[in-house]
């Protein structure tokens, strides 16, 4: 029997800027729908997750802002590189998601791209926004632990 090969994610590119941002409650996996010379500028790696969003109209999932450089030998054949790009989801999976946009104040964000074999995958993020005051908190607490980290480097050198 053919044992069916398991593939690996390679990533494409990630969103930091969410992290810092929003409180990533749950992530889902969606498809994409793309273009041929998309694609390859993927492969690239020509791609800006930084203000992209999503948002549901009609019942379907749609991705805003994802910046995708047109790919350079691709001349007629190139599309907008901010076009909104429809995103594949269940629909079921849909409709939850938008009751909670829609009464919990959440926000959908792509947190990254990524190949899943040959399917170009986006991992999406239910979000809730931080405040000022998260975001201090949690840059204060990295500087601790960085502050940590190099005490105890040095504290094993000494001894």
């Amino acid at each position: 029997m053919a044992e069916k090969k398991k593939e690996g994610r390679k990533i494409i590119a990630q969103n930091r800027k969410a992290h810092h941002d929003y409180f990533v409650e749950e992530t889902y996996e969606a498809g994409i729908a793309l273009f041929g010379t998309e694609v390859k500028s993927l492969r690239a790696g020509q791609v800006n997750l930084k203000d992209s969003y999503c948002e549901i109209r009609e019942g379907e999932l749609f991705a805003t802002g994802v910046h995708i450089s047109p790919y350079e030998k691709g001349n007629v054949f190139n599309r907008d590189p901010l076009r909104d790009r429809k995103l594949l989801m269940h629909r079921r999976e849909i409709m939850k998601l938008h009751g909670l946009v829609a009464r919990d104040g959440y926000t959908l964000v792509p947190l990254s791209l990524y190949f899943s074999g040959s399917n170009v995958k986006v991992e999406v993020g239910l979000c809730k926004g931080k405040k000022l005051y998260d975001k201090r908190d949690a840059e204060a607490k990295r500087q601790a632990d960085r502050d940590i980290e190099r005490y105890s480097k040095s504290r094993g050198r000494d001894e």
